[in-house]
């Protein structure tokens, strides 16, 4: 008895309308409670939108530093480029990645570290003559704090660069590399 019944249902879904536009086997699937391949598919397909904890992972698992030199140099680089964006633009940065206030705090605060002396030193007193040049000598003050050379900073923006590099990070990066400007030229 339980079979006929059985039966029954699955020519009812095999000849009913939706069934000729999904496939008889999906309306089968969906009817039973279970994922019709389709779906599965269309989700696997979906990429993933940018967001910062993938961009730091990307950062530590390429350059070798740890969640923190990742996060406050991440933050150090994102910082500068706000300083040198509209507000209008870093917003677009802003909504489009999940995560950047979070980051942007974990950039150390360097505002009372002097220069240690030689090309240091001059560096502190070029910046208070130039905007462009203190914000420069911040970032380098700033991977100097988390224990990372000045080198790593185009490393680091490298990295960044190429995480943004799909079509959903593509506009991020273009604004991102507007607002790093004299930082990577």
């Amino acid at each position: 008895m339980k079979l006929q019944h059985l039966s029954l249902i699955f020519a009812a879904l095999a000849f009913s309308p939706s069934s000729q536009a999904e496939g008889w086997l999906d309306s089968v699937k969906g009817f039973l409670g279970m994922e019709v391949a389709a779906d599965a598919e269309a989700a696997a397909e979906k990429p993933a939108m940018p967001n910062v904890s993938d961009m730091i992972s990307a950062v530590t698992d390429k350059l070798g530093v740890s969640d923190s030199q990742a996060t406050g140099g991440l933050g150090s680089i994102f910082n500068y480029a706000k300083d040198n964006l509209s507000a209008e633009q870093f917003g677009s940065i802003s909504s489009a990645l999940p995560g950047l206030s979070g980051l942007l705090s974990a950039a150390p605060d360097v505002s009372s570290m002097g220069g240690e002396g030689g090309l240091g030193g001059l560096m502190d007193k070029a910046a208070n003559y130039s905007d462009s040049l203190k914000a420069l000598n911040d970032v380098k003050k700033q991977f100097a704090a988390l224990g990372l050379k000045p080198e790593m900073i185009s490393q680091f923006i490298t990295v960044a660069k190429q995480y943004l590099d799909t079509e959903q990070g593509k506009e991020i990066k273009d604004t991102l590399m507007q607002g790093l400007g004299k930082l990577v030229g």
